[in-house]
C-alpha cells in the first residue's frame, strides 16, 4: 500500500514545489505592476490645482477628464481580452504596460483641455485588459485551489499604492528644471517607471510552464497536467455561455450591480477629490498634502482587516456590508457640516466604511451564483461598478464649476450609501434554488470582463 501511495505523494510534493516557485517568481512582479498601474491612473488627483493655475483647466474639465479614463477602459476591455487570449498573456501584458506608460508620460505635456481629455481616454484604452490579463495568466500557471490566494496578494498592490501615492507624488513635485513644473516631473517620472518596467516584464515572464527554465521538467509537467485535468473536469460538468444582457435579466444581479456602483462612486470621489479637500485645510505644500492623503487609506486598510475578522466570526454578511455603508454615509454627510479640517476627519471616518464595504460585498454574489457563471457575473458587476469612476469625478467637477462647492456631491454620496445599505438586505446570499432558462448551461463561457 505504501508503494502505491508513494508515487502519488511524490507528485503532490512536486506540484507543491512548482506552485511555490510560481508564486515567488511572478507574484512580486504583478504586485509592482499593479502599484504603478494604480499610480498612473489616479496621480492626476494631486495635480488638479496645478492644472487649473498653469493650464486653466477648470474643475468641470478636470472631473470629466478624470472620468473619461473609465469610459475608454470599459469600451476596450472586451476586445483587449479577446486579443489577450489570442496572442498570450505575456505578450499582451507587456503591450498593455508599454502603451499605458507612454500615455501616462505624455500626460506631463498636456496644454489644453482637449489634450487632457484625449490622453485620459487613451490611458483607459491602454490599460484595458490588464486585470483580466493577470487573472488569465494565473489560470495557465496555477491550480484552481491556489488562484484565490494569488489574486488576493495581487490585489494588495492597490492598498500599497493608496498609501504611497500621496507622499511619492508630493516628493516628485518638488523637482524643477528643464522648463518643466514639478507636477510635470511627477507625471513624467511615474509614467516612465511603467515604460521601464515593461522590459522587466518581457524578460521575466514566460508564456507557458514548459518555457520556464526556473522550473524542473517534473514541476512543469505537474503544473500542466493538473491545470489541463481541471479544465477537462470543468468542460465535462458543463459550462455556460451568457451575454451581459441576459445576465441583467436576473433581478439579483441587477441589485448586485447597483450596490457595487454605489460603493465605487464614493471610492472614486474620494480618490480624485481628496487632495483638493486637503488643500483647503491651510497653506500646505505638495508633500504635506501627499502625506495627509495617505491617512484615510491607512485607516481604511486597518478597518478592512477588522471588519473581515468580525464578519468571519459573526456571520451575517448583509448586516456587515450595510453597517460599512452607513459609516460611509455618516462620514460623507458630516464632511459638509464643518470646516476643511473637520471635513478631512469626516472623510477618514467615511473611508472606514466605503473601503470595508468594497471588500465585504464580494462574498455575497459569490455565495449566490452558480459556479459556472460566477466569473462572467463578477466581471459584469465589476464593469458596472467601475462606471462610478466616470460619474463621481464628472459630477463633482460640474458641481464645483457651477456652485463653487462640492457639498451637493457629498450629500449625494451619503444618500446613495444609505440606499445601498437598504438594498443589500434584499439580495440573496445563498445559492439559487433553480437556474432560470435564460441562464441554463450551454456551450462555452462568454467573457464579459
Amino acid at each position: 500500500m505504501n508503494d502505491t501511495l508513494a508515487p502519488s505523494a511524490r507528485r503532490d510534493d512536486v506540484l507543491t514545489s512548482a506552485v511555490a516557485k510560481v508564486k515567488r517568481h511572478v507574484l512580486p512582479l504583478f504586485v509592482i505592476m499593479f502599484i504603478v498601474n494604480y499610480l498612473d491612473r489616479v496621480n492626476i488627483g494631486f495635480v488638479r490645482p496645478h492644472l487649473e493655475s498653469d493650464l486653466g483647466i477648470s474643475a468641470a474639465a478636470y472631473g470629466f477628464g478624470a472620468g473619461l479614463f473609465f469610459i475608454g477602459y470599459a469600451l476596450f476591455e472586451v476586445p483587449s481580452n479577446m486579443l489577450l487570449q489570442r496572442v498570450g498573456a505575456r505578450v499582451w501584458l507587456t503591450r498593455i504596460m508599454f502603451t499605458w506608460g507612454l500615455v501616462a508620460t505624455a500626460m506631463a505635456f498636456v496644454q489644453t483641455e482637449t489634450q487632457f481629455y484625449v490622453l485620459r481616454f487613451l490611458l483607459g484604452v491602454a490599460e484595458a485588459g490588464f486585470f483580466p490579463g493577470v487573472i488569465y495568466y494565473f489560470t495557465r500557471w496555477l491550480p484552481a485551489a491556489e488562484r484565490g490566494k494569488a489574486i488576493a496578494i495581487f490585489l494588495s498592490g492597490s492598498a500599497v499604492a493608496s498609501l504611497i501615492s500621496g507622499p511619492l507624488a508630493g516628493m516628485l513635485m518638488q523637482i524643477q528644471g528643464f522648463g518643466m513644473h514639478g507636477w510635470q516631473w511627477m507625471l513624467f517620472i511615474e509614467g516612465m517607471a511603467s515604460v521601464c518596467l515593461t522590459f522587466v516584464v518581457w524578460f521575466w515572464l514566460d508564456s507557458k510552464p514548459h518555457d520556464a527554465k526556473w522550473l524542473s521538467r517534473a514541476e512543469q509537467d505537474a503544473l500542466v497536467e493538473t491545470i489541463d485535468r481541471e479544465q477537462r473536469e470543468r468542460e465535462a460538468s458543463g459550462v455556460v455561455k451568457i451575454s451581459a444582457w441576459r445576465l441583467l435579466k436576473d433581478r439579483q444581479i441587477l441589485l448586485f450591480c447597483g450596490i457595487y456602483f454605489c460603493i465605487q462612486l464614493t471610492i472614486y470621489a474620494a480618490t480624485f477629490w481628496l487632495p483638493s479637500i486637503i488643500k483647503r485645510m491651510g497653506d500646505l505644500s505638495d508633500i504635506q498634502v501627499g502625506f495627509f492623503n495617505s491617512i484615510p487609506w491607512l485607516i481604511s486598510i486597518i478597518a478592512m482587516y477588522a471588519f473581515a475578522a468580525g464578519s468571519a466570526r459573526w456571520k451575517f454578511q448583509q448586516a456587515w456590508v450595510a453597517a460599512a455603508l452607513i459609516i460611509a454615509a455618516i462620514g460623507m454627510f458630516m464632511s459638509t457640516t464643518g470646516g476643511p479640517v473637520f471635513a478631512f476627519v469626516a472623510v477618514c471616518f467615511a473611508a472606514i466604511g466605503f473601503k470595508s464595504a468594497s471588500a465585504l460585498f464580494w462574498p455575497i454574489p459569490q455565495g449566490y451564483l452558480d459556479a459556472r457563471i460566477a466569473a462572467a457575473v463578477i466581471a459584469l458587476i465589476n464593469s458596472v461598478g467601475n462606471l462610478g469612476g466616470f460619474v463621481a469625478p464628472t459630477t463633482f467637477g460640474l458641481l464645483e464649476q457651477h456652485t463653487g462647492s462640492i457639498q451637493g456631491g457629498l450629500y449625494g454620496l451619503a444618500v446613495t450609501s444609505v440606499l445601498a445599505a437598504i438594498v443589500v438586505f434584499f439580495v440573496r446570499t445563498g445559492p439559487k434554488a433553480n437556474t432560470p432558462n435564460d441562464l441554463k448551461p450551454q456551450s462555452a463561457l462568454s467573457q464579459t470582463h
